[in-house]
């Protein structure tokens, strides 16, 4: 009844009124009137986001090969429905797919981040199928044949491997693309949508091999081309992306197509998005279930914000069941973390709320290492 309650909530609540210091500006990000819009979708995503920051990566994919390494404590410990928070791109459908969240919020401090998603979910709107989405994003034909269902992912990477892309597919997806964004009923400028058919043709130009790409500085060798993300595995072998089945795939889909999933431009530690969130769910009354950081925390403290998004994190509705995923580096520069997978440069890793904001609240984290090192839960 609880769970009910809160999807009609969401339908029909106007968002709580918030204050518009650091909201994206109307002429930026406002509000259209055809009939198709969703003007609660449109209205959270205007009043949520703050202006769009810096940062020197493109972020089109992720750089974690470990990313599914938490799904299976998360299954373990039975966290589901709620609300999901996470940050960067399509790492989080995989989240969202374990999950199974009643809402989402993808927050970053790029508003580039912000147009990934609406072109995520102009794919996911106008796909049925996992091949089909895979085919919009890389200009492939669509294959005919129900049994694509049924294939494995290796059998639809196989299919993107060996078949060509084709122009006048590249063209076709591109205006329905387009079209499709244009119908959320944001407004969106010249530039935004120069920025998102450009977000498209790079994953088609590079393909599968598609990797994680930092500015001004060279690529690192551990970066996980597109392909070896959508094949990864958790630590029970399991292939549990959100492409790793029809199933998983279409839990993402059914978010999307309900305007669920709402991309937000903003900083962890800033003082309006996360803030606006937490604001937003203890007035709807649900709670969050997960939020994935990645490493974004390592920035904070280099930063000297660490301590406003910590404070931020605890404005969020949480219990004793919400978990904070997040992401850490080892390597040559930075020592090997206690739970590090041979052969993986990254390390998944989750925590508590709880302890989380219990280490910040009794004395705080005296390092990134401190903060990634205590509490963490064990993966294994």
């Amino acid at each position: 009844m609880r769970r009910l309650l809160f999807i009609l909530l969401i339908l029909t609540a106007a968002p709580p009124a918030i204050a518009c210091r650091g909201q994206v500006p109307e002429r930026d990000l406002g509000v259209r009137t055809p009939a198709v819009v969703d003007s609660t979708f449109v209205r959270l995503v205007h009043a949520l986001s703050e202006p769009g920051g810096y940062f020197d990566t493109d972020n089109l994919i992720s750089n974690e090969a470990s990313y599914l390494h938490v799904l299976g404590p998360i299954r373990e410990r039975g966290v589901r429905g709620g609300v999901y928070v996470g940050v960067g791109p399509d790492q989080n459908f995989s989240y969202i797919a374990e999950l199974q969240p009643d809402l989402a919020f993808i927050i970053d401090i790029r508003r580039d981040n912000l147009l990934q998603h609406l072109w995520f979910k102009a794919l996911f709107e106008l796909a049925e199928t996992r091949v089909q989405y895979l085919a919009l994003m890389f200009g492939k034909p669509t294959p005919a044949g129900r049994s694509w269902s049924e294939r494995t992912i290796e059998e639809l990477v196989d299919y993107l491997d060996t078949t060509p892309t084709r122009s006048d597919v590249v063209e076709a997806n591109q205006r329905a693309v387009r079209d499709r964004v244009m119908r959320f009923g944001l407004s969106l400028s010249g530039d935004d949508l120069d920025a998102i058919a450009r977000i498209h043709g790079t994953f088609v130009s590079a393909g599968p091999d598609l990797r994680f790409t930092s500015h001004n500085r060279p690529p690192r060798a551990y970066y996980p081309t597109y392909r070896q993300l959508v094949l990864e595995r958790d630590l029970e072998g399991r292939q549990s992306g959100y492409l790793a089945s029809e199933d998983r795939f279409r839990v993402v889909k059914a978010l999307q197509d309900r305007n669920r999933i709402i991309p937000v431009v903003g900083d962890l530690s800033g003082d309006h998005a996360l803030r606006a969130i937490g604001r937003y769910l203890t007035e709807v009354g649900t709670r969050i279930s997960a939020m994935y950081v990645s490493n974004v925390e390592f920035y904070l403290m280099r930063n000297g914000t660490f301590s406003q998004f910590a404070g931020n994190v605890g404005q969020l509705p949480y219990d004793e069941n919400s978990l904070i995923i997040r992401s850490y580096f080892g390597g040559w520069y930075r020592r090997q973390h206690p739970q590090a997978v041979p052969g993986y440069f990254s390390s998944q890793l989750l925590q508590t709320f709880e302890s989380f904001l219990r280490g910040q609240t009794n004395g705080g984290y005296v390092s990134y290492f401190d903060l990634v090192t205590r509490n963490s839960l064990d993966l294994r």
